[in-house]
């Protein structure tokens, strides 16, 4: 095993002490974050029907209007989210609209920082999910990417599951040292990444094999994330990350197969937890660092933006459509204005832990 392995392993995979919790049980309500990285175009995911401006900002990239998915008079999925459409008739799928921040900005870092921090102007980088949950914050999992939201402490970051056991299973056990605290810290958290595999391992080892998934990375970041959940870890959270959506170039080619492995995942994940009634505890939310902008550039794709739609799917989601589609004929130097501030996404999925809600912050979108 590589040093740098070992550095990795002990720098960012500290235990979650709720993985080795036999009493009490943990709570069984899961959130899984969905990071759209790069920042997904919401014109062309949830698209105007009626009105003439998207095709006169769009006239290489707006769809079809007769391959729509029309969820109602107004708006339409793209058709690569067809997987999607028996949530929305089951209620179990809602759309956020219009989803941005004051004061936007078109930085992919300064943005992200916004909603990993669930902060306007960041102060740390201490993600939101960590500072809402305080000690309830354990049981927070990484499958993708970097951990955003979770981001802490106590945060699992397993990217693979069978390079992260092959891993930790080479970190073998010490004695405790009599000496320096900092060689104590990193003993017990060679200890803690131990523990912390054996437990992945043992949920994995009681989870089905679940092949309806994509073999695309979001595919197998979500399969790996419904067998946690069916397998018993007692996770609160788990991030996953699609990425690819920086779709500044040859976006028709890209973007709608990136929207069909996003549906195809999430599909399959609900497919996966339903029969278990795992679907009902769990919350699945979208987000990325912002859209992009409404009017097409010359190299066939779409330049950063402000606001953009947003998924939430889960088995106690009130499906619909939440806030105001954001007009096009009123932009700001070129952008859309957006209509639902992002904090209000994290105010629902802390009130699908049962976290109340704090005085003057964001509400939830039901509940």
């Amino acid at each position: 095993m590589h040093r740098r392995d070992v550095l990795k392993l002990t720098a960012l995979t500290p235990l979650l002490p709720s993985l080795l919790r036999a009493a009490p049980p943990p709570s069984p309500r899961v959130v899984i974050f969905v990071e759209l990285g790069g920042g997904n175009d919401g014109l062309n995911t949830l698209v105007p029907r009626r009105d003439p401006a998207y095709r006169r900002l769009r006239p290489r990239l707006a769809l079809p209007a007769d391959a729509l998915l029309a969820l109602d008079d107004a708006v339409g999925f793209a058709p690569a989210l067809a997987p999607l459409m028996p949530l929305w008739e089951a209620g179990q799928l809602a759309v956020a609209q219009g989803v941005g921040a004051p004061e936007p900005n078109r930085s992919h870092f300064a943005s992200i920082a916004r909603w990993d921090t669930g902060q306007l102007r960041p102060r740390d980088t201490v993600g939101w999910v960590t500072t809402a949950r305080g000690d309830e914050g354990a049981g927070s999992v990484v499958l993708g990417g970097e951990a955003g939201p979770l981001a802490g402490p106590r945060t699992l970051v397993v990217e693979r599951p069978e390079r992260f056991l092959r891993a930790a299973d080479a970190l073998r056990p010490v004695p405790t040292p009599a000496g320096p605290a900092a060689l104590d810290h990193l003993v017990r958290t060679r200890r803690a990444t131990r523990a912390g595999a054996a437990a992945v391992r043992a949920a994995l080892a009681r989870a089905p094999a679940l092949d309806a998934f994509g073999d695309d990375p979001l595919g197998r970041q979500l399969r790996t994330a419904a067998r946690l959940i069916l397998g018993g870890a007692p996770v609160h959270a788990i991030k996953v990350r699609h990425d690819g959506f920086d779709t500044h170039a040859g976006q028709p080619g890209r973007h709608p197969r990136l929207l069909e492995q996003l549906a195809v995942g999430l599909a399959a994940l609900r497919a996966a937890l339903a029969p278990a009634d795992a679907w009902r505890r769990t919350l699945v939310v979208t987000y990325a660092e912002f859209g992009r902008r409404p009017a097409e550039n010359g190299s066939g794709g779409t330049d950063h933006g402000t606001a953009a739609p947003h998924l939430l799917l889960g088995g106690a989601v009130r499906g619909g459509r939440y806030g105001a589609p954001p007009r096009l004929d009123d932009l700001v130097d070129g952008d859309l204005r957006h209509t639902l501030d992002y904090r209000r996404l994290w105010a629902t999925a802390a009130a699908h832990w049962g976290l109340r809600r704090a005085a003057g912050g964001p509400a939830p979108l039901w509940g």
